[in-house]
């Protein structure tokens, strides 16, 4: 029988898979159908700046205050709901649609993943109480489970979009001469789409951007139902006992006062530089350039199983090797593929290689989402709203900024800002390590998570350690 604490963390994750598969598969739809119409061509670009943008100003300011009032578990419920006008606004795709819901999304796409990281905290520190096992251990295995549910939203996304989209049955085939100017080895910057894919009948787009909103609309619902509203006492005693506004406006730019933030920013860019660069420059320069468009949803497909699967057995693996050895492998395998990725030329005799980079690029991604994640719970455990906010800037800060130069820098010159941002993330990273191994953030009582439960005294025997190499 699992406990409550593992329920709720089950409950996360099927809320989480359910509204990303169907905004997974929006995405996809747009790329389709809105990027054909005439006059909209700028609307996708546009529409991505305004998101990260939104999420970065978000980050700044909204984690902790609605965290802090409404709690995590209404918090989660109010960023779906940002989400699901966002679908809302893709009924009638346009600039007087979906600019506004772009810039809704962005504002609840901060606290949604700052609630939900929080959540995962508590709840991990709650049960390793219980259970008298280390808080970091606990909550690296619930972010596996997360991650291992969601990442597989990419899978039934990009399955759906592929049935739907990858009936074009008037694909040429790819000239020689293209195929010379795929990967590193030309600028990349204008590639063929190889498709004369032409916009769904808009009864089929009515038809699927419905099917999206219910199933966000029931992601929604089965958070607002069954998940436990664990930290209720604690919203309700903030909102009681009310600290001064300005004091919690401003929690996210407090925290870059702790070095440890600091010393966590390059790794955390690097996130969104990583998963900015498969989904964006390899899918168009490699994938899109030598096999064609309707190979892209098979590739990501590919990339979402593996980072599935590697996130639920890092998330158990980690109480065995430690962090930091499986930050290791990341880096490792980022690194060779950076490498390779310079040196490839794709052809479409290779097929079986662009299944091969999606699969370890997953492999490293999940690593870095699952470990990353816990180790800011470990590290801020008395700030995680904060935290959790400046996770989600930084990593959006990096979204952003690739995002920025995708249009005028050339492929050999991303692979080396990305490799650049490893190699500083390998230099910072041991640093936070070492330094948490010499003097280690002080561990958080039982008492703190475990609701409705009084303690009178603290108890040094039940109090859990919350850091591990």
């Amino acid at each position: 029988m699992i406990s409550r604490n593992f329920k709720n963390v089950l409950v996360v994750s099927v809320g989480f898979l359910f509204l990303f598969t169907a905004y997974g598969s929006l995405q996809s739809l747009q790329v389709h159908s809105l990027a054909q119409e005439e006059g909209n061509t700028g609307v996708k670009y546009t529409r991505e700046s305004v998101i990260y943008a939104s999420i970065i100003i978000s980050s700044m300011f909204l984690p902790p205050i609605m965290i802090k009032n409404l709690g995590c578990k209404w918090s989660i419920v109010a960023g779906m709901a940002c989400y699901i006008s966002f679908f809302f606004g893709n009924l009638y795709p346009g600039w007087y649609t979906l600019i506004p819901t772009s810039f809704i999304l962005g504002l609840g796409g901060a606290p949604l993943w700052s609630a939900k990281c929080t959540y995962l905290t508590i709840s991990g520190n709650a049960q390793a109480a219980k259970e008298g096992k280390k808080g970091s251990d606990v909550i690296n295995q619930y972010f596996g489970v997360f991650f291992f549910l969601f990442q597989s939203s990419a899978v039934w996304g990009n399955l759906m979009s592929s049935l739907i989209f990858g009936q074009d049955t008037s694909i040429a085939d790819i000239p020689e001469e293209q195929l010379q100017t795929c990967g590193a080895a030309d600028c990349g910057l204008v590639v063929s789409s190889n498709s004369t894919t032409t916009r769904p009948a808009q009864k089929l787009v009515w038809t699927l951007v419905g099917c999206y909103i219910g199933v966000g609309v029931l992601a929604m619902l089965i958070v607002a139902i069954f998940l436990d509203n664990i930290d209720q006492e604690q919203a309700s005693e903030f909102r009681d006992n009310r600290e001064p506004f300005c004091h919690t406006f401003l929690a996210t730019f407090r925290l870059l006062k702790d070095w440890k933030m600091l010393s966590l920013i390059p790794l955390t860019m690097y996130s969104g530089f990583e998963q900015s660069f498969l989904a964006g420059e390899f899918t168009k320069n490699y994938v899109t350039c030598a096999l064609g468009i309707h190979y892209v949803g098979f590739i990501m497909m590919c990339f979402g199983a593996s980072n599935s699967l590697c996130s639920f057995l890092f998330g158990r693996l980690a109480r065995r090797t430690g962090r930091t050895a499986l930050f290791c492998l990341a880096a490792v395998t980022n690194l060779s593929s950076i490498i390779a990725l310079l040196l490839w030329r794709p052809h479409p005799d290779n097929l079986a290689v662009f299944f091969v980079f999606p699969a370890v690029w997953g492999m490293a991604d999940a690593v870095l989402q699952t470990q990353t994640n816990a180790l800011y719970g470990v590290l801020f455990s008395r700030d995680k709203e904060a935290a959790f906010a400046n996770y989600r800037m930084w990593e959006s800060l990096g979204f952003v900024i690739a995002f920025a130069y995708s249009t005028f820098l050339c492929l050999e010159y991303k692979l080396y800002i990305l490799l650049a941002f490893l190699v500083l993330t390998i230099i910072t990273y041991p640093i936070v390590e070492y330094r948490e191994y010499k003097n280690p953030t002080l561990p958080v009582g039982e008492e703190t998570y475990l609701k409705q439960k009084k303690v009178s005294v603290a108890c040094e025997s039940k109090v859990v350690c919350e850091t591990h190499m």
